[in-house]
């Protein structure tokens, strides 16, 4: 099977991986996906990932932050930009999700961000998805 968006698959997986509170989850790797994880880490949503070399492709696997009781730390994951429908902003039409207390993760032409560092250094870009 093909798939044609593999960012759309990873936060998939992720969201289901939270859902069912695995400790970890198995992506497809490239340079968005990493640069996703990245942000996801730098903002305290998950604990760490690293990448796995299975000898065809490089994998992600992404280690899972939970709360001291067991709930979640990410409780939505949504992909805004999609293959048919691009969504591009500028700095300062950037979304704040759930009133700032999310994030907004940005492709930028200064790499992957999130729209609080995106303000910070002054750039929009591709929205790819935004957490709360």
């Amino acid at each position: 099977m093909a798939l044609n968006d593999l960012t759309a698959d990873m936060l998939t997986r992720i969201r289901n991986a939270v859902r069912n509170h695995q400790k970890n989850v198995v992506c497809l790797s490239n340079k968005l996906n990493r640069g996703v994880a990245q942000v996801l880490k730098d903002e305290g949503y998950i604990n760490d990932f690293e990448l796995i070399d299975d000898g065809r492709q490089w994998l992600i696997r992404v280690d899972l932050k939970y709360g001291r009781r067991g709930e979640q730390v990410i409780n939505t994951i949504t992909r805004i930009s999609k293959n048919g429908r691009r969504e591009y902003r500028g700095v300062d039409d950037l979304p704040a999700p759930l009133q700032g207390l999310g994030i907004s993760i940005i492709s930028t032409s200064s790499g992957v961000m999130s729209d609080r560092k995106c303000r910070e250094a002054n750039v929009g870009g591709e929205i790819i998805a935004t957490v709360g």
